[in-house]
Order: structure tokens, then C-alpha cells, then sequence
């Protein structure tokens, strides 16, 4: 009988660390952020209802071609608060790579501001996906409002996307000529602004100016920059999704929406990359990730930003075609370039 206790105890003292192990792999947490390939959107397709890239016209009248295929945006997934067991269980499986969570959540910033700096970013690179596009397409320039501050001299009077054609009768063709006339007037100044509104008729509007103490004259409490401009409007549909490189993915689908033909040839195309508002595209992170989700997806060709192609060269391709991509006129002369059968730059 005493053996057997003996044996019993001993099996009991065996298990301890194994169940002492069980409790560090379910309960401590890990200091890491898992990455891996997150969910592909087809930027011509619609999401839960909506236009992915929805454009608007007074009245209903269409100046909208109709598209078909694929021209996927890509993600990457991220996983936080994970466990010890989660994270060597994500690091196992060969798709996800585990980076310190500093490097993703600053120490320095909580959670609420990066998520706040990175839905900035996000709206910042619809502003130039658009401008980017309606570049491209050769819509004219026009001093363009981007934000309005509320509460403001103009919250109520000017909105976003207005375009300021004149000041007190005075036309501004550009930045420079309306900061001219504005560095003329000193606070309380009511002032008289000719603008263009998208799917609106033309207005004007009479605003006080306020005071700022970094300027001696009068301040409207717009943000405005030299932007092309269309009588309509170009809704992103993603919420922040994505981040800043969705930008050439976007500009792309307003370029395909705004004219004839497909630029995808019938052919599933995805892609990634920032855009700036002349069209110059950015490097992205998690190039390999997004490869992965973009194959798995079914995608046979893969824009990759220049500055990415050393990268996207060491991820399994599996017959996806990488096509290396500097600007979004250089893109789109890439995509006519394939659908005429011919050799694009690879990188």
C-alpha cells in the first residue's frame, strides 16, 4: 500500500510544473504584437452595402463607368494582449511574426492617441488618394478646403472640399493669392468669400474673422491647400482600414470609375502602397503578410511599391506576378501595359 501512496505522490509532484506551466502559458501575457495577413477588399466591390469608393453626383446624373474584377487593398492583422501560449502558438504556425509592442504602441502614447494619430493618417491619405486620381484625370486646380474648425469664424459657412474662387470680389487662382488678400485684414474684419460646393450650386458666404496670437491679421478657421477639384464627391467607405496604404489602391478605383474600360483586363489584381496628392507612391510595413493574403485571396498580380520590391522578393510567390510601382501614372501605364500583353516593370 505504501508503494503505491509513494508512486501517487510522485505523479503528483510530476505534474505540479506541468500544471504550473499550463497556468504561464493561459494566463501571463507577452510583451509582443503578433502581425500577419489580414483580410484583402476589393476597392471596385462594395462593403456591408456601400460603395467601397462611392462617387457622387448631384441630381443622380452618372458620370460613374461601370468596372468589374478585382482591385484589392491589403491589410495586415495585428493581434494585442496576447498570452504566452497564444504568442508560441501564433509564432508556430509560420504565418505571423511577433514584434515587440513598443514598436507598434509607442510607451509613451496610449492606446486612445495612437488610434487617434492613426484615423488622422487615414483620412489624410483619402485627401490625397482623391487629389491623386483627379490629378491624374486632369481636373483643375483650385484653392481647396480640407478641414474647417468648429467651433470657428467659418464652421457653418464653409465645409470641407469647398472651393474658394475670390475674396471681398478679388478672384485667388491658388494658396499664394489667398493669403495674400487675407494677410490684408486684421481680426473682427467681415470678409466675403466666392466659393464652389460640390453637388451645390456656387455660394458665397460672409464671415468675421478671428484672432490667433502667433498673427497679427485676421484668421478664417479653414485648413486650405492647392488641390485639384471635381463638382462631386468621393466617399471612402473603409472606416480606418488599412491605414495610409490603402492610397494608391483607392486612387486606383476613382481612376477605373472615371473611365472607360477596366484597368484590371478581367484579371485579379491587388496591391498596396501610400499616395501623396501628386501621385508619388510610398513604402508600406508587412509586405510579406500581405502577399500571403492577397495569393490566398486569388490574386495573380501584385503591386508593390519600389521601395518594397527587395522585401516582396523574399516572400512565396506561388506565380503572383510582382509589378513594381513609383507613381500612379507609372501604375496605371503599367496595367494597360499587362491587359495589352506585355511586360510591366517587375521587381
Amino acid at each position: 500500500m505504501g508503494g503505491v501512496n509513494r508512486r501517487i505522490l510522485t505523479l503528483l509532484v510530476a505534474l505540479v510544473p506541468i500544471l504550473a506551466f499550463g497556468v504561464l502559458l493561459s494566463v501571463v501575457k507577452v510583451p509582443f504584437v503578433s502581425l500577419g495577413p489580414g483580410p484583402t477588399f476589393n476597392t471596385l466591390g462594395e462593403v456591408e452595402g456601400k460603395q467601397v469608393v462611392d462617387i457622387k453626383t448631384d441630381g443622380g446624373a452618372s458620370i460613374v463607368h461601370p468596372t468589374s474584377g478585382h482591385l484589392n487593398m491589403t491589410t495586415v492583422s495585428q493581434r494585442d494582449g496576447l498570452t504566452l501560449g497564444q504568442a508560441l502558438t501564433l509564432w508556430m504556425s509560420g504565418r505571423e511574426q511577433l514584434v515587440p509592442r513598443d514598436l507598434v504602441y509607442p510607451p509613451d502614447k496610449s492606446k486612445d492617441e495612437v488610434d487617434e494619430a492613426n484615423n488622422t493618417d487615414f483620412k489624410n491619405s483619402e485627401d490625397n488618394a482623391e487629389y491623386a486620381a483627379l490629378s491624374y484625370l486632369k481636373y483643375p486646380m483650385a484653392v481647396t478646403v480640407q478641414s474647417v474648425n468648429d467651433p470657428g469664424p467659418s464652421a457653418g459657412k464653409l465645409q470641407d472640399g469647398d472651393a474658394i474662387d475670390g475674396v471681398n470680389g478679388k478672384p485667388v487662382a491658388n494658396l499664394d493669392e489667398f493669403q495674400t488678400i487675407l494677410k490684408t485684414t486684421k481680426p473682427g474684419d467681415d470678409i466675403v468669400i466666392d466659393f464652389r460646393r460640390k453637388n451645390a450650386p456656387a455660394g458665397t458666404a460672409t464671415i468675421t474673422l478671428g484672432d490667433s496670437p502667433d498673427r497679427d491679421y485676421g484668421v478664417l478657421g479653414v485648413g486650405v491647400l492647392d488641390a485639384p477639384w471635381a463638382p462631386f464627391d468621393i466617399d471612402f467607405n473603409l472606416a480606418n482600414i488599412g491605414g495610409p496604404s490603402a492610397g494608391l489602391m483607392f486612387s486606383l478605383a476613382v481612376v477605373d470609375k472615371l473611365t472607360t474600360g477596366d484597368l484590371n483586363d478581367g484579371k485579379f489584381i491587388a496591391g498596396t502602397g501610400t499616395i501623396t496628392g501628386d501621385g508619388k507612391v510610398g513604402s508600406i510595413g508587412g509586405i510579406t503578410h500581405k502577399i500571403l493574403a492577397a495569393h490566398e485571396a486569388g490574386a495573380t498580380v501584385f503591386l508593390v511599391p519600389a521601395d518594397n520590391c527587395t522585401e516582396a522578393r523574399s516572400a512565396p510567390q506561388d506565380g503572383l506576378q510582382l509589378v513594381r510601382v513609383e507613381t500612379l501614372t507609372q501604375t496605371v501605364d503599367a496595367l494597360h501595359t499587362l491587359s495589352a500583353g506585355g511586360e510591366p516593370p517587375h521587381c
